[in-house]
């Protein structure tokens, strides 16, 4: 089972520096030329597919119970001290500027640390930033996979002299199409207006 594991996320770490590589020419081009502020996939590069996993309603979930939704989708933490909450801000404040668009959308927040969010913990924390972003956890193995999918790299830390956990993790918004195809990655230093305006113009586009 751990050699599993670490398979999986050692393949998503390579699969990771493929997107690391799409980002720095993102980051090279004059601002200008970052349409929407996506970050450009290379060719032949598939992002997302099935999940089994459990939302923060305790209830057995898959990326079927979204279909007919834009899904946003964002790989984090509940202990995590900086990134995560900034961006759940940010999730959070582009739902608001949607307005009734945002019944279109559902914003997934999936943990990387399944041993301490729990349901119930993923819960209470989401509503620190809006009751809309749903929490999903799993096992090991199913967190592992949902990664895999979304290439997403993951690892703990050491244990730093605060006692806190740190687990390391890539920090890309994810937007799939209402079928859960893949639509465009973005940069969790994207603002809110940003990412509400790359979510309203791909919502208008698909009328």
């Amino acid at each position: 089972m751990i050699r599993t594991l670490r398979v999986i996320r050692w393949t998503a770490l390579g699969l990771t520096g493929l997107l690391a590589v799409a980002v720095a020419v993102v980051q090279l081009r004059p601002r200008g030329e970052q349409a929407g502020g996506t970050v450009a996939v290379p060719r032949g590069i598939s992002i997302g597919g099935p999940f089994h996993l459990t939302d923060d309603k305790d209830r057995a979930v898959t990326d079927a119970d979204y279909r007919g939704r834009w899904m946003l989708v964002f790989f984090g933490y509940s202990n995590c001290p900086d990134e995560c909450p900034l961006t759940l801000q940010k999730m959070a404040g582009a739902l608001n500027k949607l307005g009734p668009l945002a019944d279109k959308v559902a914003p997934i927040f999936i943990t990387v640390d399944p041993a301490r969010d729990t349901p119930e913990r993923l819960r209470t924390y989401l509503a620190n930033f809006d009751p809309r972003i749903i929490g999903l956890t799993g096992s090991d193995v199913e967190i592992a996979a949902a990664a895999k999918a979304y290439r997403v790299f993951y690892a703990p830390g050491r244990h730093e002299e605060s006692g806190a956990d740190l687990v390391s993790h890539s920090t890309f918004l994810y937007l799939m199409d209402p079928a859960g195809r893949f639509v465009s990655l973005l940069p969790s230093d994207v603002d809110a207006d940003g990412l509400g305006a790359e979510l309203r113009a791909e919502l208008k586009a698909a009328r």
